[in-house]
């Protein structure tokens, strides 16, 4: 009777509702699962960050972060992901996207200089959860004063769209947040990438515009779980995609930045799940 019981309970934690738009509402089980991959997401770029120095370059930082991810029971959810098409897997387990590369940018034997800014996004999958993150770091001492107010106008505009999940809420209201903020700053918001639903699977519905869509009208539920990560562009929001068919970059060739969590509806508001231990929000990290 009793394991009838526990057998039920477990059923039950682990049921998975989809709704009309094809959006997973998770259970109890996808809050542990999901807390579990986005801390060591989180522990993973915490770890990276004193690394991140002039000289060393981006394929070091992708090397160190896979033995991490690796050693601590985990895959890293980029390595060969893709590969449809003429697009080949992506052949790295980060992204490392510096100055002008808005994402998905390709570690490699280039080393870091001082004045860089670089963004290093991982995705970590914890017994088949991803934990989906990304942060901008200040290479050496010397970033420019329009890198600084990039880098924190973009967090900032992370924040300001995260703080709009709520059950009853709407998506919409995200992205009006984000573009309204970056645009008093008179910076560019990306329109060609956008947030997106995870959990066991690394992308999924719903898609988190990070700008004001009037046909966005998905109205946020408890167990929603997605990303957060807007692309803030000095220039033009208009961007180009490079010959490797995944490195995405300004149009203008200007700066670009960008912060990412996964999070969750709750009953109440939000849960961000990628946190970081440490306490680190935006640089300089100390």
């Amino acid at each position: 009777m009793e394991n009838t019981k526990k057998q039920r309970e477990q059923k039950k934690m682990n049921a998975l509702n989809i709704n009309e738009e094809g959006i997973t509402i998770h259970g109890k089980a996808g809050f542990e699962g999901m807390r579990k991959a986005g801390k060591l997401g989180a522990q993973t770029l915490d770890m990276i960050t004193p690394h991140v120095q002039p000289g060393v370059t981006t394929d070091e930082l992708d090397k160190l972060c896979f033995d991490f991810i690796t050693k601590n029971g985990a895959i890293p959810a980029p390595l060969n992901y893709g590969g449809e098409g003429d697009r080949p897997p992506f052949p790295k387990s980060i992204c490392t996207s510096i100055n002008n590369v808005v994402c998905h940018g390709i570690p490699c034997d280039k080393k870091l200089m001082n004045g860089d800014v670089l963004n290093i996004d991982v995705t970590v999958i914890v017994d088949g959860w991803h934990g989906d993150t990304s942060r901008m770091f200040f290479v050496g001492n010397k970033p420019s004063v329009m890198a600084k107010r990039l880098v924190t106008t973009t967090y900032d505009c992370m924040m300001a769209g995260i703080e709009q999940v709520k059950p009853g809420g709407s998506l919409r209201d995200v992205g009006r947040a984000i573009q309204d903020m970056a645009e008093k700053a008179r910076f560019g918001v990306v329109r060609e990438f956008c947030g997106h639903g995870l959990g066991q699977v690394f992308h999924a519905a719903p898609s988190v515009l990070h700008y004001d869509d009037p046909y966005t009208t998905t109205i946020f539920e408890p167990g929603m779980f997605f990303t957060i990560e807007p692309m803030i562009n000095v220039g033009t929001w208009k961007t180009k995609m490079l010959n490797d068919k995944w490195t995405a970059v300004t149009k203008d060739k200007k700066l670009s930045a960008q912060f990412e969590h996964s999070l969750a509806v709750t009953e109440d508001g939000f849960e961000i799940f990628t946190l970081s231990p440490k306490g680190w929000t935006k640089p300089p990290y100390d």
